[in-house]
């Protein structure tokens, strides 16, 4: 009689070890989970899982954050089809190292980071994975959250008239606090990240707003710029040269949009999470969730990056909504896209938090008679 595995693992078959042609045949099909006994009811309510679109939505706001904002940059440095191609590589690099991960997943019969650590390099390995989505995930926490505390009382200030300078709802301190314990951390508390799928989604409508407005706002800003224009101060385009294209552009400035395209795409700790709660998970329909993904986030990527950078031209900011800010200080959708923003990055840290406080994406040793 076969013995269980440990948690985290999932029991093979006699014969696992087939020969590389078969094998890769049968998990493109293969189920992450066994199929439940007809009479276990807990089972079989279990493996209803997160639907394709709420798992889509979920990988989509680990993909997508604050970052979008300076791609309009990158691509002035990098030109449109340098940008356009820089882009497709490591969008696809990243589905590629989805598709590794899972294929390791299926061969290892592993479905957490941590395990598949302990797999490879034993008991070190175990720990230094778990530290590092710590390290990692801990950073990308404290980065959003130092973002909200910063930028969240202009964006509130926006929309008042008057000096309220000293208020406690200009106070980023306080603001952080109120986010923290209203929004953040009742939503950090829900047991699975498929529950997460309804605030993805919310996210996902925030991106998609902003995108939108980048578009539009293009023909609401000249290029050239009139010389009596109150922006002529910003030193931001002047003349018909400045109001051209660049389909490459390589400078020593490229290399600082590198690092903004190479993180365009992370999202790796959330996927074995994904995964695990996946509605009849198998490693076909994990990968077509992840390419879904992927692929609507590339759209929006470019899409918004292109029409800032057709905006502004080799002006754009480092910051895209702050060309905004500056020349249309007052314009309510520029000012709801900068709160829909900052909204969208606080509910992508419940996101990045739940590997963090589930190092165990699944214990499918429980779910093994």
């Amino acid at each position: 009689m076969q013995q269980p595995g440990p948690a985290g693992s999932i029991n093979r078959e006699p014969g696992w070890y087939l020969s590389a042609r078969e094998q890769e045949g049968e998990q493109e099909s293969a189920p992450l989970l066994p199929p439940a006994p007809l009479g276990n009811s807990t089972l079989n309510h279990a493996s209803s899982g997160v639907s394709f679109g709420f798992s889509v939505f979920n990988l989509m706001n680990a993909i997508m954050g604050s970052g979008i904002l300076g791609l309009s940059y990158a691509m002035a440095n990098t030109g449109i089809i340098g940008f356009s191609i820089l882009l497709l590589i490591v969008a696809s690099l990243a589905s590629y190292s989805v598709f590794l991960l899972l294929s390791m997943c299926i061969q290892t019969a592993v479905t957490s980071y941590e395990d598949l650590g302990l797999f490879a390099f034993g008991s070190p390995g175990k720990v230094i994975v778990g530290i590092t989505i710590i390290i990692q995930n801990i950073g990308a926490m404290s980065s959003y959250l130092l973002i909200v505390k910063s930028e969240l009382p202009g964006a509130i200030a926006g929309f008042l008239s008057g000096n309220d300078s000293g208020s406690w709802y200009l106070d980023g301190r306080v603001l952080l606090l109120i986010t923290s314990v209203c929004i953040v951390f009742p939503l950090a508390l829900l047991p699975k990240i498929g529950f997460l799928g309804y605030t993805s989604s919310l996210s996902f409508f925030f991106m998609v707003y902003f995108a939108l407005v980048v578009v539009i706002k293009k023909w609401s800003i000249p290029c050239p710029l009139t010389l009596n224009s109150p922006i002529e101060i910003l030193q931001i385009s002047n003349s018909t040269e400045d109001c051209k294209a660049k389909l490459f552009h390589f400078s020593k400035e490229s290399a600082y949009a590198i690092p903004t395209m190479a993180f365009s795409f992370l999202c790796h700790t959330s996927v074995l999470p994904i995964y695990c709660e996946l509605q009849s998970p198998s490693k076909s329909r994990m990968q077509n969730v992840t390419n879904t993904g992927i692929g609507l986030s590339f759209l929006l990527y470019f899409v918004s990056a292109l029409f800032g950078y057709l905006t502004f031209y080799d002006k754009v900011d480092s910051e895209l909504l702050q060309g905004y800010s500056r020349y249309l200080p007052h314009d309510i959708v520029v000012m709801t896209v900068k709160v829909g923003m900052l909204f969208a990055v606080i509910l992508t840290v419940p996101l990045i938090h739940f590997p963090v406080s589930t190092p165990k994406s699944f214990d499918a040793g429980t779910a093994i008679p």
